[in-house]
């Protein structure tokens, strides 16, 4: 269990046995605040959630917020960028909130974001991407662009299974596959494995599935490469489709049973290439809700879909496992902007409010996003978002009390 001390007004977030979610009126939330901009953000992000909760119910309700070592301020406080008591915290408390972390050079972790991920079994990232009426886009509708991505976590890309060139153990594995396997590898080739199991994407999938029957969904889209990687990424598509048949026969359909006027009252299960898919989400964004991918791609994808709606800057997201969920800034620590009161903390504030629709305060959550849009549509941003507007910059701090005004 975690040594680090909690205020006593506060109690932790729990699951009833039927894995429901229970939440006090004063619930401890875990926070890191992150390396180089992390700190202004999560500032920000606090000032902003904390007003909207007093908006909404004065002091009936209120988040303890806690302070929980990671990455630098972990190294300096504990010796570790990683801290056991942080991972016991968030797991104890359910759920957490976190800002950009450094990813540790010549040694530990590879990325503690990727390890966070693994040792919670967070095994779902979600981003959903929306545009903002006044945000400067690369494409000509982006009010088009309404999607939630569900990216798996565990395996693929992020099991990180690989042997350098010139390995005694890379050339090992060579030497097996031509002998046993009669496959012609190039000595001194580097080696990388992505295993695809049907428990991993299934659940990947069936949290999709789900998230699409919550908020009416009219489709859950499959990415993936199986035309090329027929037993993994193939399979990922067949997983899906196996398991909506077989789960969720009630109410959906596949895409090929779908009559020319669509199938009303049923969510649609489609698939698409890789690829082709980036293609389409630009011309034909409309047509894709939900959308289900293994970790390489929904990397990918994810990133070039905030691109269309201005960028990581104001793109939302969120780890989620089964009885635990870390909400995250999807930018990186910008070490350049760190101090200088200059970085956007739309990211994070967004995060938030997937937080609060998360453990069903609703209320203050749509407060928050009504009131950034509303801040933005009067045109006060930070410097990332002024200039392609062509509007004077406000700073981190400053925006984030244009959006408490808003409130």
């Amino acid at each position: 269990m975690t040594n680090i001390n909690h205020s006593a007004t506060g109690e932790q977030i729990y699951y009833t046995t039927d894995n429901i979610i229970q939440v006090p009126d004063y619930p401890i939330i875990p926070s890191i605040a992150g390396d180089g901009i992390g700190a202004e953000v999560t500032s920000a992000m606090k000032q902003v959630v904390d007003a909207a909760v007093v908006g909404a119910w004065g002091t009936r309700r209120k988040i303890i917020w806690c302070e929980i070592p990671a990455g630098s301020d972990g190294l300096a406080k504990t010796g570790s960028v990683l801290p056991e008591s942080t991972i016991e915290s968030i797991r104890a408390h359910k759920v957490a909130i976190k800002g950009p972390l450094m990813t540790p050079v010549g040694g530990g972790f590879r990325s503690l974001n990727v390890h966070l991920r693994k040792v919670l079994d967070l095994f779902a990232c979600v981003r959903p991407v929306r545009w903002i009426p006044g945000i400067p886009s690369p494409v000509k509708h982006p009010e088009n662009v309404n999607m939630t991505i569900y990216r798996e976590n565990t395996e693929d890309v992020y099991a990180g299974i690989e042997w350098e060139s010139g390995s005694e153990e890379a050339e090992r594995l060579i030497s097996i596959l031509e002998k046993e396997f009669d496959v012609n590898i190039r000595h001194k080739s580097g080696l990388g494995i992505k295993p695809m199991s049907p428990f991993a994407s299934k659940r990947l999938i069936a949290a999709s599935i789900d998230f699409a029957i919550a908020n009416n969904r009219d489709s859950v889209t499959l990415v993936h490469k199986g035309n090329i990687m027929k037993y993994t990424e193939g399979a990922f598509k067949k997983w899906g489709y196996e398991l909506a048949a077989s789960d969720y026969s009630d109410v959906t359909i596949p895409e090929n049973e779908c009559q020319a006027d669509g199938c009303p009252g049923k969510i649609i299960i489609k698939d698409r290439i890789a690829d082709a898919m980036f293609q389409d989400v630009l011309l034909h964004p409309a047509k894709y809700s939900v959308i289900a991918l293994p970790n390489l791609n929904g990397d990918y994808l994810s990133d070039a879909l905030a691109a269309q709606v201005g960028g990581l800057g104001l793109a939302p997201g969120a780890n989620i496992g089964k009885n635990t969920a870390v909400f995250e800034a999807t930018h990186g620590t910008a070490p350049a902007l760190a101090g200088k009161d200059i970085a956007n903390p739309g990211s994070l504030i967004l995060s938030a409010v997937m937080l609060l629709r998360h453990i069903n305060w609703h209320e203050p959550a749509t407060a928050i996003e009504q009131a950034l849009e509303r801040t933005i549509a009067n045109r006060i941003v930070t410097p990332d978002l002024a200039e392609p507007m062509g509007c004077r910059a406000v700073g981190c701090a400053a925006f984030a009390e244009a959006i408490v005004k808003q409130l």
